[in-house]
Parts: structure tokens; sequence; C-alpha cells
């Protein structure tokens, strides 16, 4: 089945310098890591809360967007800018991380629920719709769902954050695809690596 084309590629994360090596920011760095190959600037753009790049991908006109609220109030940014560009939410891909998936995994899933993420949450509630694709990147999970909040806050080993970086890889490399709405071509390879 193919899905709608993306137009717009969210990734999830904390803005302020403190945050910017931690688990919980690893949508930023995946769109961080996708502009950077585009070769394209983000731009601060406060009317919809957030830093936006726009590029061409996979002949199509994508936003990246990086919003500028904490993780719990995403939904603003993320429903700011599909509503004013008439975005609908299954031609949104939310980028985020994943307590239950290992570093070095990552996994492409459209719909369901927010597994507790606070960002998912708010996106849902903002959209009104739990319709939008998500790449989930796996930073593993404290094992007590007391240190969640300090584990997902903190920074990753040197070898976790390797395994992130080369899923995020990974993840780049299927964004054409992911783009044409081919998603379960992407899945299938996505899912059967590690």
């Amino acid at each position: 089945m193919v899905h709608h084309p993306i137009k717009l590629i969210v990734g999830l994360g904390n803005p302020r310098p403190e945050h910017e090596e931690t688990r919980h920011n690893a949508g930023f760095w995946f769109v961080d890591r996708l502009a950077q190959q585009l070769h394209q600037p983000f731009r601060n753009e406060s009317r919809h809360h957030g830093l936006v790049c726009k590029s061409i991908i996979a002949g199509e006109e994508i936003r990246l967007l990086k919003p500028k609220t904490y993780m719990n109030r995403s939904g603003q940014a993320v429903s700011s800018l599909a509503n004013y560009f008439r975005i609908a939410p299954d031609e949104i891909l939310v980028v985020h991380d994943e307590l239950d998936l290992e570093p070095g995994q990552v996994r492409l899933k459209t719909g369901g629920g927010h597994a507790g993420h606070n960002g998912l949450r708010d996106i849902m509630s903002a959209l009104g719709s739990r319709d939008f694709h998500r790449l989930r990147i796996g930073i593993d999970h404290p094992n007590d769902r007391n240190l969640v909040v300090n584990y997902v806050l903190g920074r990753p080993s040197k070898s976790d954050r390797e395994a992130i970086d080369s899923a995020i890889e990974e993840a780049i490399d299927c964004l054409d695809e992911i783009v044409k709405g081919e998603l379960q071509k992407v899945m299938n390879r996505l899912h059967g690596s590690r």
C-alpha cells in the first residue's frame, strides 16, 4: 500500500543548549543531519514556534521542523505549520526517541498510541489525530520506570551514540521511499536489520 507523500518531517527534542546531546533529542539529531546532507539551513519561524528548513526530496517539497517549544508542547509548532500549509496528519513524519528499542535500531510506524511519550501525546492532541507516521529511534530503557525522566534527559554513552548515529544514517538512506509513501518497503528494510 502506498501512502500519501510526506510533506513535513518533524524532529522532536528540547531546544536549549543543555539538552542538545541528551537522548530525548534524537529527533533533532535526525533532522539536523538531514538538513546538513541537503545543504539547507534552518530558519527561525516564530509564528510557527520552531526552526524550519525547506528542501526537495524525491521530487516533493518538504519542510523539516524543530519545535522551539519544549517537548511536551511540540503539538503547538506541528499544528501551526500543518494548518498553515494544509498538510494532513498522514503527510507528516514525526521522528522521536524510543525507549522500547535498543540504540542502533530504528523503526517506522503509522498511527498508534503515544506510549507515554509527551511529544507524541501533545501532537495527537493538537492535530486531533494519531494518523501521522513515526520514525522511532532506539535509545534503550533504564529498566525502571522511575528512572525514565533522568535517563532520557541524560547523554548516551559513546558506543550508544555511535549506534544511534548509524541508525539515523540508515533511516536517511531510506528517505526517498519514505517521502514517496512507500512505507512497507522501508519497514521491510529497517525492521529486517539487527
